[in-house]
């Protein structure tokens, strides 16, 4: 594994909550950067802060280098740092766990990673890159020709169609 370290910020937005929302990622890889962001027509903020972690996670083709993941979304930080998505894992999401479909997506991704780590930071605060990040989620958020999130939308518990 290389010392260097592939950096990650993401964030995302969502209007009303329900409501269109939209992510934003960037990877830093010493002077590389990448900025990804996409908007969705139905959703909501915890699915955007998940979904621009993988996302983000997808684009990365090496898995020697160590991943630094930073994001201003508790839910995320805590499920990942504190064992709730190993706990979800094993009960098969038991009690009706919401985002089951993204947190599978991300636990597959991330197991590919030989070393990954998850840090919270402040959210709309002095951090350029989560400022970045959240530029580009809540413009994606507001665009045009929104995508369907369909793990949302057909979600059966779901009370919007």
């Amino acid at each position: 594994m290389t010392g260097k370290p592939i950096v990650i910020y993401t964030d995302g937005s969502s209007r009303g909550n329900p409501g269109p929302g939209g992510y934003g990622a960037l990877l830093i890889y010493g002077n590389h950067r990448k900025e990804i962001s996409k908007g969705y027509r139905l959703t909501t903020n915890n699915r955007m802060e998940l979904l621009g972690i993988i996302e983000a996670l997808k684009l990365i083709t090496s898995t020697d280098h160590p991943i630094e993941i930073f994001s201003d979304s508790k839910y995320v930080v805590n499920a990942i740092n504190k064992g709730w998505l190993s706990k979800w894992l094993r009960t098969g999401f038991a009690g009706g766990k919401k985002n089951r479909d993204l947190w599978i997506d991300y636990s597959t991704i991330a197991s590919k990673f030989n070393k990954l780590s998850v840090t919270w930071v402040k959210g709309h605060a002095s951090n350029p890159f989560n400022n970045r990040c959240d530029e580009l989620a809540t413009a994606a958020a507001d665009g045009q020709n929104l995508a369907v999130d369909a793990g949302y939308e057909s979600d059966p518990n779901s009370l919007f169609k």
